[in-house]
C-alpha cells in the first residue's frame, strides 16, 4: 500500500527538444575598390575580345592545300595599292596579323630573318594587319620591330576569303602557281616556318595567268 507522500509525487516532465541557435550575422569585409575596377576591365576586355573575333569568324570555310589563293588588293600604309596576283611567280608568306598580339610580336622577328634569308630565293613576305589600328600605331610597330616587308591594311572581306582568320597569327603559304601549299594557325616555330617557305619556294612557276580584276575578290569597307 502506497503512503500519501508517494501518491502525491509530481510526475517526472519530458525534456524539451533543443532550440537551434540562431547563427550571428557575419560582418561582411569591406571590398577593394580597385578589385573591382581591374575586374570590370578584364571583363569588359574579354566581352570585346568576344565580339570582336565572332564578328570576323565569318562563314567562310577555310581554304585547304592545293586551292587557288584568293585574290585582293589592299592598302599599304604609304597609300600604294598591292595586289596578291601581282607577286605570281614568286613564293609567297601571307601572314596575318595585328599589333595586339603577343604571339605576333613573338613571330614578326622571324619573318625579318627569313625575308633577308630567302628573298633573293624568290620569297615576298606580306602581312596584313587585322586589328583595327591606326597607321600610326602600325607604323612604330613596324620600326620598332625593324620589319622589311609590305605591311598591308586588312579587310573583313579578305579575312572572310581565307576562312574567317579565327585567330592570329595566321600564316598561308603560297606556291609561285599561286596556290596554297602550307597554313600555320597561331605560333609556331621558326623551324616550321622556314619548312613551309621551302615548301612553297620549291613549287613551279605555272603557265596559268593572273586572274583578272573581275575574278578577284571584291573588297567593300572595312
Amino acid at each position: 500500500m502506497s503512503t500519501p507522500e508517494e501518491s502525491h509525487q509530481t510526475p517526472q516532465q519530458e525534456p524539451q527538444a533543443p532550440v537551434p541557435a540562431v547563427p550571428q550575422p557575419v560582418a561582411q569585409k569591406d571590398r577593394n575598390p580597385l578589385a573591382l575596377v581591374v575586374v570590370a576591365l578584364v571583363a569588359a576586355g574579354m566581352l570585346y575580345f568576344g565580339m570582336h573575333m565572332s564578328r570576323r569568324s565569318g562563314t567562310t570555310p577555310g581554304i585547304g592545300k592545293s586551292s587557288d589563293a584568293p585574290d585582293f588588293t589592299l592598302e599599304s600604309l604609304d597609300g600604294k595599292s598591292l595586289r596578291l596576283s601581282d607577286l605570281r611567280g614568286k613564293a609567297v608568306l601571307l601572314n596575318f596579323w595585328a599589333t595586339w598580339c603577343g604571339p605576333c610580336k613573338i613571330e614578326t622577328p622571324w619573318l625579318v630573318d627569313l625575308q633577308n634569308q630567302y628573298g633573293q630565293n624568290g620569297l615576298q613576305v606580306v602581312g596584313v594587319e587585322m586589328g583595327d589600328d591606326g597607321k600610326e600605331e602600325i607604323a612604330k610597330f613596324m620600326k620598332d620591330m625593324g620589319v622589311n616587308y609590305p605591311i598591308l591594311i586588312g579587310k573583313e572581306a579578305v579575312g572572310e576569303a581565307y576562312g574567317g582568320v579565327p585567330a592570329l597569327p595566321e600564316t598561308f603559304f603560297i606556291g609561285r602557281d599561286g596556290k596554297i601549299v602550307d597554313k600555320i594557325m597561331g605560333l609556331e616555330g621558326k623551324g616550321e616556318i622556314e619548312n613551309s617557305i621551302k615548301k612553297a619556294l620549291d613549287t613551279p612557276a605555272g603557265n596559268s595567268p593572273a586572274p583578272s580584276t573581275a575574278a578577284s575578290t571584291t573588297l567593300g569597307p572595312k
